[in-house]
């Protein structure tokens, strides 16, 4: 896929998987992996902005398997972006597959 694609979606990934719950950077780089291909340093250098730009909070927490790990938490000024994203994302989609639809139609 597309670099510049992947780029542009991944921070909305990143915000819809912690509107659910709280995750630690590997377990986002690993969900975001399940569904397209990405690497893991892409992901960390996005965390720490969203944080500084107050769209989330994060907090240690033990971990059995080895040190702590640094959770992150959206928060609600993450969330009203979250939403923000997705009205865009969806009227951006929406224009590029019928773009695509009056394209394919015009074969």
């Amino acid at each position: 896929m597309n670099v510049q694609f992947k780029k542009g979606v991944l921070e909305l990934c990143v915000l819809v998987l912690l509107d659910k719950k709280d995750r630690y950077g590997y377990e986002l780089v690993q969900k975001i992996s399940d569904q397209i291909e990405i690497s893991e340093g892409s992901v960390y250098p996005l965390l720490r902005r969203l944080t500084k730009e107050e769209y989330f909070t994060t907090y240690l927490q033990e971990s059995s398997e080895g040190p702590s790990r640094k959770y992150y938490s959206l928060t609600s000024k993450g969330r009203e972006y979250l939403y923000s994203l997705i009205a865009e994302w969806r009227a951006f989609s929406n224009g590029v597959n019928s773009l695509i639809e009056e394209g394919v139609r015009n074969e």
